[in-house]
């Protein structure tokens, strides 16, 4: 069995970070996701995706998102069945996220190193010889630097 979503939009509203009684981080957000093709009238448009993460991908969208930002996010689709207040049954899709990526490349005109490029990546080095320049790697100990 698969069930494997990869989305990209824009954030319609600030993720709003909460814990559950056992101190676990969760946030919740949602997506503008435009269509690849125009409506028979020739509109574009655009589909609306609750999107929650948990733990430390909760913690990291909540840090380094906001209104706006362009995500892509990776999770699966989950269904989830509930009662509203009125003893109505009902029915709510939402994707959880498994990772969660930069869509856009900088941020009101910030360099690269504003924030990490995805969670769980490691942040670029800020020490890194400029493009074209090459750095001698040196024979102490015979290993790769990587």
């Amino acid at each position: 069995m698969l069930n494997k979503i990869i989305l990209m939009g824009r954030l319609t509203r600030d993720p709003e970070l909460r814990r559950t009684g056992s101190g676990t981080a969760v946030t919740s957000f949602s997506l503008a996701v435009d269509r690849d093709f125009k409506s028979q009238s020739g509109e574009k448009e655009t589909d609306f995706i609750d999107v929650v993460a948990w733990r430390s991908t909760a913690e990291f969208v909540s840090k380094y998102f906001t209104k706006g930002r362009m995500a892509v996010v990776e999770g699966r689709l989950q269904i989830r069945d509930w009662t509203d207040k009125d003893g109505g049954k009902r029915r709510s899709a939402e994707v959880v996220a498994d990772n969660v990526y930069f869509g856009d490349s900088k941020r009101d005109g910030a360099g690269d190193y504003g924030a990490p490029p995805a969670y769980g990546m490691p942040a670029p080095s800020r020490s890194a010889a400029p493009a074209g320049d090459f750095a001698e790697i040196g024979e102490e100990d015979g290993e790769l630097p990587f």
